[in-house]
């Protein structure tokens, strides 16, 4: 082996090697498990959230695999309408071309160009991370399989009644020219106005005060709502005002929607331009008069001197024409919820225009039952609630899009407008019976993304066609992702996959927190937190991470900013880390919590830890034979019984965690195995073994045979987290162990049974460690080298403990670093020492000729006044309210935690002068 781990080295070398050979694909055999994962989007690339997610679903993945499952990892990418559409239209505007120069095929040639050359970089990508999916199986939601499957839905959903075509009001974002569905708009709270405008009563007795934050559509209103039993307009409900501007008389309705209690208690409604008060409209009947053009311009609907004028412009001028007719009474800065759609940042605004919608309550009720009544189970369980609280509110779904790319609507209309469904146009015109030369044309709309996401859990493995790997694979076995899409994504495919296979399409949603950065904050360019994980595994420096953030910026005035924060949270830069360490932060992150907080101090610790088993593969290797023979177990060494017993332990918690999804928990188990039991503790007990000539040659044989055992089955432990440096020790380890095989990967996992628990080692070694650690801790609190041989005495020392001394000697002197153990009569005085328990025993260290007590006390009070004076100015700052308030939180936070550091070092330098002058 190399002297040092270098994951560089081994990473891409050891996937080409899977993928070549074909590990990742089903075996045929076994309980089938599988995976669908959730599919990103094809412009997308790598981020902390897919590869936090990917690391999940690849550990269960592997995991079950060398369970002997039959396992199905389903990759594939998702055709991402919008955004696909808007990376090929910005490509083509550089080039000062529009889609529309181009017509639709031809723009559509265009999509297809880019999707062959860039649009699969997450794929690779995913490589780059371990992940081991069936690559020979990677579907598209645009490939012709799962094309005719879209079509089928969709043509079924129609002849039930389920889908239907209706004028009705929808979020319109006016820069893409589509409608977007309400978990497409982002509301946020922004400042803004009420304007309170007078509406004069058309009898001429006076007028209605009503208040809006969106005057420019009184164009577009259709009446005046008051409450039903609001005393002060009673007498007025049945008559009209006169529409501000507008040329006509509008009547005032009486409808429960109204608070009476808010402003003056009358309202605007306006059904084509506010989802409530569409409501309303319905409610009465009233007209729907829509007053703006796709674009968010007034159109040919308002009076004509606002025509052709942009939405903001025209608020303007009618505020001010209002105004100037003495009908503005007031103007109040309020703050309000915009909505803005989320591709384009843009005010979404409600607009009536003719959409496809799905039913969707008959389809929600079965999907509901089955969380119920638990056929489908979420993990954690609370997230079950969210799922029920939108299930049960649940309105039809908007399921067209007024793009391009996509999934055409496959609905034809004749020259009447006269709706034709049907999976091609030849089906139309046949089941309709309608001749070649009748015009025909299609609808011009593709389907929302989602509806063929809806669709992933079986139209990847062949439906409608009874495939091998429909029956075989469906329903799945668990879906892991992200809260955030349980709307979106989740509850769609339970309805869908319900609906048309009569199965759930998994049994159990495993539900993961969401990454932040070390404070808890959303990773974003603009905080300069923001992290890729390719930049994790390779390494970057500062000027190529600057450069890589501030390309192709859609706000290019935000540079200074972005490279502001970018030196601030990595002054130099990122470096290497390996896809192992990566993949292990992620899994010990990955607790029940609803969010996650990535710390760049966890990856840097398992980078060593991955470093630490390196090292001690290499001392195992040296000291192993080509070859061993099995050993006779009752050679076995009491360090061989305990770690033998540990590992068992291990093994067990480990597989229970995993199966629990508290992958979190089994990187805890492992580490703490390999670290601390395995490397510190175990590796130092086997060498005063191996380097004594007085060592019998079996009971040496069986400490080899333990040392290559334990490390092959910790390794098949680790694989299914951290899967390339197992694979590359496992090489190397495997043939020493006597094991055939050409890969970890498919070795089964490890079973507990192999390693019994043995109570009586685990005893014994207990009280070897805590004799040591005793020691350790003496040496540490007198500042004694760690190298320097001691005199010990035994006090107080009992028959089991006279016991186990004279059977472990040979373990104590060593790795305590003793050069003699004596044992004191009954009343026979110690002379000065310093002193640790073990039990009812005392372990003493005579001090005499270690150390000069004053000069050793004369230091520890230097230390003390230096952290005294630290302290003090720390204190001082955190005591300032203006530093808390205005320094970043990390800074504040840094500080607290250097208080909390001194004060502990005070502690202990105040303990440490006490014990120097009990020794006096």
């Amino acid at each position: 082996m190399e002297t040092s781990y270098q994951p560089a080295a081994i990473e891409q070398r050891w996937y080409k090697t899977w993928e070549k050979a074909g590990y990742f694909a089903p075996s045929g055999e076994g309980q089938p498990y599988c995976i669908m994962i959730p599919p990103p989007n094809v412009t997308g690339t790598l981020h902390m959230g897919h590869a936090f997610q990917d690391t999940i679903m690849d550990t269960l993945t592997r995991y079950h695999r060398m369970c002997g499952y039959n396992t199905l990892w389903q990759p594939g990418t998702d055709h991402a309408g919008i955004a696909t559409q808007m990376v090929v239209e910005r490509q083509l505007e550089a080039q000062n071309i529009s889609r529309h120069d181009l017509g639709r095929e031809k723009f559509l040639d265009k999509v297809w160009e880019w999707k062959e050359q860039s649009g699969n970089t997450i794929s690779q990508q995913l490589r780059r991370m371990g992940s081991s999916l069936d690559w020979e199986h990677e579907r598209f939601t645009m490939d012709k399989g799962l094309s005719e499957a879209v079509r089928e839905v969709f043509v079924r959903l129609y002849d039930e009644g389920l889908i239907y075509r209706g004028k009705r009001l929808v979020n319109w974002d006016p820069q893409l020219h589509t409608a977007v569905s309400d978990l497409e708009v982002i509301s946020e709270e922004e400042n803004g106005y009420m304007w309170h405008f007078c509406y004069p009563l058309s009898n001429g007795e006076g007028h209605l005060v009503v208040a809006t934050t969106r005057p420019e559509t009184i164009l577009g209103d259709s009446a005046v709502a008051v409450h039903p039993d609001d005393e002060r307009y009673q007498h007025l409900i049945g008559q009209t005002v006169d529409l501000p501007l507008c040329n006509r008389s509008i009547p005032v309705i009486a409808d429960d929607y109204v608070d009476p209690e808010f402003g003056t208690g009358c309202v605007k409604i306006t059904p084509a331009h506010d989802f409530n008060d569409y409501e309303v409209g319905q409610r009465h009947e009233l007209p729907l008069i829509n007053v703006l053009t796709i674009d968010a311009a007034i159109n040919d609907e308002a009076p004509e001197a606002y025509r052709g004028l942009d939405r903001y412009i025209a608020r303007k001028q009618i505020v001010a024409d209002l105004e100037a007719a003495g009908l503005l009474e007031k103007i109040d800065e309020h703050k309000l919820m915009v909505p803005r759609g989320d591709r384009s940042g843009q005010v979404v605004e409600p607009y009536l225009t003719d959409q496809w919608f799905v039913k969707t309550k008959p389809l929600a009720e079965p999907a509901i039952k089955a969380v119920e009544d638990g056929t489908i189970r979420f993990i954690p369980d609370n997230w079950s609630k969210t799922y029920f609280e939108w299930m049960n509110n649940i309105q039809d779904w908007c399921i067209s899009r007024q793009l391009w790319w996509g999934h055409r609507i496959p609905a034809w209309y004749d020259k009447d407008g006269k709706i034709y469904v049907g999976r091609t146009e030849a089906e139309v015109r046949k089941a309709h019976k309608l001749s070649a030369d009748f015009s025909l044309h299609q609808d011009e709309d593709v389907l929302d993304t989602w509806f063929s996401s809806a669709l992933w859990p079986f139209s990847t493995l062949g439906w409608p066609e009874q495939s091998n790997s429909l029956q075989t694979f469906y329903p799945g076995s668990v879906l892991v992702t992200g809260f955030d899409i349980i709307f979106f994504w989740v509850a769609r495919m339970i309805m869908m996959g319900m609906k048309f296979t009569g199965e759930v399409p998994f049994t159990e949603v495993y539900i993961h927190g969401l990454i932040r950065d070390q404070d808890g904050q959303k990773m974003s360019k603009s905080k300069g937190n923001v992290l890729d994980p390719i930049d994790l595994i390779d390494g970057i420096d500062l000027d190529s991470l600057l450069k890589k953030r501030t390309t192709g910026l859609m706000q290019p005035q935000l540079k200074p900013k972005i490279e502001q924060a970018t030196k601030k949270h990595f002054p130099d830069g990122i470096p290497e880390f390996g896809t192992d360490a990566l993949r292990f932060t992620f899994a010990a992150l990955a607790s029940n919590g609803r969010d996650v907080r990535f710390d760049m101090g966890r990856i840097e610790g398992y980078r060593n830890f991955c470093n630490k088993i390196w090292n001690a593969a290499r001392y195992v290797l040296m000291n192993t034979d080509e070859q061993l023979p099995p050993a006779d177990p009752k050679n076995y060494s009491l360090p061989d019984r305990w770690i033998r017993s540990r590992l068992g332990k291990t093994i067990t918690e480990s597989r229970e965690h995993i199966e629990h999804y508290r992958l979190d928990l089994a990187a805890k188990s492992l580490y703490e195995f390999t670290w601390n039991e395995y490397c510190d503790w175990y590796l130092e007990l086997t060498k005063p073994l191996l380097q004594s000539e007085d060592t019998p040659a079996e009971i040496k044989a069986a400490t080899q045979h333990t040392l290559i055992e334990v490390l092959e089955s910790l390794l098949r432990t680790l694989h299914p987290i951290i899967p390339f440096i197992t694979e590359e020790i496992w090489q190397r380890v495997a043939p020493v162990a006597g094991i055939d095989g050409d890969t970890i990967m498919l070795q089964p996992f490890p079973i507990a049974t192999d390693f019994s628990k043995d109570e009586k080692a685990e005893q014994d070694l207990d009280w070897i460690m805590g004799f040591v650690l005793g020691i350790r801790q003496i040496r540490g609190e007198m500042d004694i080298s760690p190298g320097k041989p001691l005199k010990v005495l035994l006090q107080d020392i009992a028959p089991t403990d006279l016991k186990l001394l004279e059977q472990h000697q040979l373990y104590l002197s060593k790795l305590a670093r003793l050069e003699n153990i004596q044992v004191l009569g009954n009343g026979e005085e110690a002379p000065t020492s310093a002193t640790a328990l073990l039990g009812g025993m005392q372990i003493l260290v005579p001090m005499a000729g270690l150390i000069d007590i004053d000069a050793e006390r004369e230091r520890l009070r230097k230390r003390h006044d230096k952290a005294t004076v630290e302290l003090a100015k720390i204190e001082a700052k955190l005591s300032n309210a203006s530093f808390v308030d205005r320094a970043p939180e990390a800074v504040v936070t840094k500080e607290r935690e250097r208080r909390e550091g001194l004060q502990r070092d005070l502690a202990q330098f105040d303990a440490q002068i006490t014990k120097l002058s009990e020794l006096e």
